[in-house]
């Protein structure tokens, strides 16, 4: 499981390369606007949960802190919710990126909110959406 673990970190890293150093490349673009960036990191979440998913579903059917409790102590349930955060994360990330480009936001701007935003999702959100306010909505087809 510590492999899988580390694998869902590494299969959501390119992604975040792409979008904090290389913004403004061409093929950035192209490659985050597929929402399928997301697949590789929720294929280990598949490879991780699959010998608990049966544990796993009922307990997400009818949660309870103690259920959860004892799912999130093994080691298989924790490398699956690890791969999950990474794959929302990527695709909060994803849509911050792409809203920034919409909104002409300078990607100096945009870098440090992704960091965030990798880090630490629900302070990126928030500061991002803090910040677009702020932002002018240079085409008509930001979101």
């Amino acid at each position: 499981m510590t492999t899988l673990f580390q694998l869902a970190f590494l299969a959501a890293v390119p992604f975040w390369a792409l979008m904090i150093l290389l913004p403004t490349w061409r093929w950035t673009r192209a490659i985050v606007s597929s929402p399928l960036i997301a697949l590789p990191t929720l294929v280990v979440w598949a490879l991780a949960i699959a010998p608990a998913f049966g544990d796993f579903a009922r307990e997400m059917l009818s949660p309870d802190l103690e259920g959860l409790r004892e799912l999130l102590a093994r080691d298989e349930v924790v490398a699956a919710v690890w791969a999950q955060v990474l794959a929302w994360d990527l695709f909060v990330g994803r849509w911050i990126y792409l809203d920034s480009r919409a909104r002409g936001l300078h990607p100096l701007l945009v870098a440090p909110v992704l960091v965030l935003t990798i880090l630490l999702s629900p302070i990126g959100l928030p500061l991002y959406l803090a910040l677009r306010l702020f932002g002018k909505r240079h085409t008509p087809d930001a979101v």
